[in-house]
């Protein structure tokens, strides 16, 4: 089933407007504000792997010594990277490298809450794991090639054995090879966390767009519903550093017992 379809400133910190010699061929313009050069540079240090997931990053002062600049600086570069949870910040411990496998990022990605309020973990049903080629409606919204081989996954999700969730993923077949169907079901946590361990995809950011559907004759069997059922329809792309978009997902939501919420900022 294929799916429907910085800011420049002049304003700087106390430091110079540009880093120390040995960064600089790798900044952007001068006019770009300090700190923003620097969440630059930590964030390729992040997508190269210098410092993995889960993994203590230097501290401020070490990393203001590195790029030749104020500890004031690195903390704002910080502060923007924690808040777009590329790092956790621990009291008394330093700063992480945010990471899948944290208790409190589990449900960063699923927005489904249950109407009791006592989120729960689902069980997971794969029902079809292939290798296939990328149609084209998938391979433009992932940025690949028409016919680039992609990896189909189909799942269903239950909370307290209720069939819930429906789910359908495309995902870049050079990055998830040896992605099977065995392995996902011997693994039991988050998905996400999986991709990030053993494919070395860490997924920062997702863009989604809901519409209401009805249960055709397929989808209502997999649900164990009536075909006609109302159900969300939530169409999410995920990407990694650098933008890149890593996953294409349809999920289609039971909400008798659930709703989905966002929080708003």
């Amino acid at each position: 089933m294929i799916p429907n379809n910085t800011s420049s400133s002049a304003n700087y910190d106390a430091d110079s407007s540009s880093v120390g010699e040995s960064v600089a061929p790798s900044l952007a313009p001068t006019f770009s504000p300090l700190y923003q050069q620097i969440k630059g540079l930590i964030t390729q240090s992040l997508q190269s792997g210098e410092w993995k997931p889960g993994e203590l990053i230097p501290s401020e002062m070490e990393l203001a010594t590195r790029f030749k600049v104020s500890q004031g600086t690195v903390r704002k570069a910080i502060d923007e990277l924690s808040a777009e949870n590329l790092v956790v910040r621990r009291q008394g411990k330093g700063t992480f490298v945010a990471t899948h496998h944290e208790a409190k990022s589990q449900f960063r990605f699923l927005r489904l809450v249950p109407d009791n309020g006592e989120r729960n973990h689902p069980e997971n049903r794969i029902l079809e794991v292939k290798r296939v080629r990328a149609p084209a409606e998938v391979a433009r919204r992932l940025e690949m090639k028409s016919g680039e081989t992609v990896v189909f996954i189909k799942r269903v999700q239950s909370f307290g054995g209720v069939p819930t969730i429906l789910e359908e993923l495309w995902l870049p077949g050079v990055i998830f090879k040896g992605l099977t169907m065995e392995r996902l079901n011997e693994y039991k946590g988050p998905m996400y966390a999986l991709f990030e361990s053993e494919f070395g995809t860490h997924m920062i950011r997702a863009e989604e767009e809901l519409r209401a559907v009805n249960a055709d004759q397929d989808i209502a069997q997999s649900l164990g519903i009536e075909v006609g059922q109302a159900l969300l329809s939530v169409e999410r792309i995920s990407f990694t550093y650098g933008d890149k978009a890593v996953e294409l997902r349809r999920g289609l939501y039971l909400t008798n017992a659930h709703h989905y919420r966002n929080e708003l900022s």
